[in-house]
């Protein structure tokens, strides 16, 4: 861990406790996740608890204490993706990646996750991959997709 970089982001916020939602997204965007030594030393530079520093990390869903892949996908397990073939998608992300919701490839390439709705019903099944939201969704596109992010294939549009 780099205590330096630690150091810098709390600086840049000149440590202001209203702005802790800001440097932890900015640790989570260099880690992928909020590792518990760099939690340890923003508590300790801005004079709070630990715990108090956790119950704000856990509170909100963007912010993840497990380490995250390299590419995050997530898939929309609302009705209107599920009825248009989501747990077929779903299973071959799976099948590929070898991997259910909430875990990392071992490699730490990919993360995935499944949600309740992306609010994009129009083009479902819908898959978001590192932000990049891709409609109509099958397992024929999730495998070009995949591939296309392992290296395994040149740089086709999926």
């Amino acid at each position: 861990m780099e205590g330096g970089f630690v150091d810098g982001i709390i600086e840049k916020y000149r440590g202001r406790k209203t702005a802790l939602i800001s440097i932890l997204h900015d640790l989570q965007g260099r880690y992928r996740y909020l590792p518990e030594e760099a939690l340890r030393q923003v508590a300790s530079r801005m004079e709070m608890d630990l715990k108090d520093l956790y119950a704000l990390a856990t509170f909100y869903k963007a912010f993840t204490l497990t380490p995250q892949g390299e590419h995050s996908i997530t898939l929309c397990a609302g009705t209107a993706c599920h009825v248009r073939g989501g747990p077929k998608v779903l299973r071959e992300v799976q099948r590929l990646l070898k991997i259910a919701p909430g875990q990392t490839t071992p490699d730490g390439q990919f993360s995935l996750k499944v949600v309740n709705c992306l609010g994009v019903c129009a083009i479902g099944p819908v898959m978001v991959v590192d932000g990049k939201f891709y409609g109509e969704m099958n397992p024929g596109k999730v495998k070009k997709i995949l591939a296309r992010l392992a290296g395994r294939e040149g740089g086709g549009k999926a």
